[in-house]
């Protein structure tokens, strides 16, 4: 029987989840498919580094190990905003591609290098799930906060690689190398892959050319960073659920921050602010919490079965409807539909 590497079989499942993505997906989702087949294609020149031991081969592992960590930044900042200074992150893997070139000819540090890239992409994505995504659906937020978490430590896993590698070296002369590289970046990649696929899918496509709507100046007029009153985060908090109240936005399963701060016309993190400094809970739960008193008027009002309900109530999954539902009445929808009853 012909015996596979591990690295090529997860490079050909990498390869194949790729193909699907790019294929069945739409725009918001492309960047997440082209980072899964760089991720194949670093696994699978990690696998051939160590089984044929080319020197092209050692040249290209350390470039691609380099644009993973860049990539992945790129794929979520999506959710965020459109990224500033992008070219400024192409200087990483560029340093490294010239110390990997001239590698014959000076010898730079590029283990160190790249260990110092996961660490920096690594610690950057935990700080950044801290804020919440403006161009992700609300009712995802709190899987793409996780995502973004299990991706920077993942990250951060990969600079425990380089020090196994590294003591591997200093104590065995490498003879584990290839075992320890094969299980690291088998867990690594494949883990960043579906992480930056999870938030590829729950973020909306914003054209680049939509303008942000312009908001009155009584609103705007507070910086986004400073201290907000409680009288500005109540005013914010009374246009919010005139919004809700008169026009159900949240009935729309993709709404997100964004989209939200276009139909206030109020800055989005000044909405995300408000509502945490006014009701100690992000934007949404709250949503979900005017999705959920529509619904137990339409569990005790109309014969909807309880899958109408939740999705005609806003929600895309019942799961979600079930476990927000629990959240506010402590009860299921059945179990509150009949105690009604």
């Amino acid at each position: 029987m012909i015996a596979i590497p591990l690295p090529f079989v997860v490079s050909l499942l990498l390869l194949m989840l790729a193909i699907v993505l790019w294929v069945k997906s739409d725009a918001a989702t492309k960047p997440a498919s082209l980072f899964t087949a760089l991720c194949a294609l670093t696994t699978a020149i990690v696998g051939l580094r160590w089984t044929l031991d080319i020197a092209l081969f050692r040249m290209l592992q350390p470039v691609c190990a380099a644009l993973v960590p860049m990539a992945a930044w790129h794929c979520f900042r999506r959710a965020h905003q459109s990224g500033r200074l992008a070219r400024l992150h192409w200087l990483g893997p560029l340093v490294i591609a010239a110390g990997s070139l001239s590698y014959p000819y000076w010898h730079a540090p590029l283990d160190l290098m790249l260990t110092a890239l996961y660490i920096g992409y690594g610690i950057a994505l935990l700080l950044a799930s801290r804020n919440e995504a403006p161009r992700v659906r609300l009712s995802d937020m709190e899987w793409v906060r996780y995502a973004e978490r299990i991706a920077g430590c993942m990250l951060l896993f990969s600079a425990c690689i380089d020090g196994a590698l590294t003591l591997d070296f200093a104590l065995y002369e490498g003879r584990h190398a290839m075992y320890v590289l094969a299980v690291g970046y088998t867990l690594l990649l494949p883990t960043l892959a579906l992480a930056v696929v999870m938030v590829a899918q729950s973020t909306l496509h914003v054209a680049e050319e939509e303008p942000q709507a312009s908001a009155p100046d009584s609103v705007v007029e507070q910086s986004d960073n400073s201290a907000m009153s409680d009288e500005h985060a109540q005013a914010i908090l009374t246009r919010l659920d005139a919004l809700m109240n008169e026009k159900q936005a949240f009935l729309d399963p993709d709404l997100t921050l964004d989209r939200l701060a276009r139909k206030l016309t109020i800055p989005a993190r000044q909405i995300s602010m408000a509502v945490n400094q006014i009701h100690g809970r992000n934007i949404s739960k709250i949503l979900n919490e005017y999705r959920i008193e529509y619904a137990k008027q339409r569990l005790l009002r109309s014969d909807e079965s309880i899958t109408q309900v939740y999705l005609n109530s806003g929600f895309q999954t019942k799961s979600n409807f079930n476990r927000e539902f629990s959240r506010v009445t402590g009860l299921t929808p059945s179990g509150f539909r009949k105690s009604v009853n």
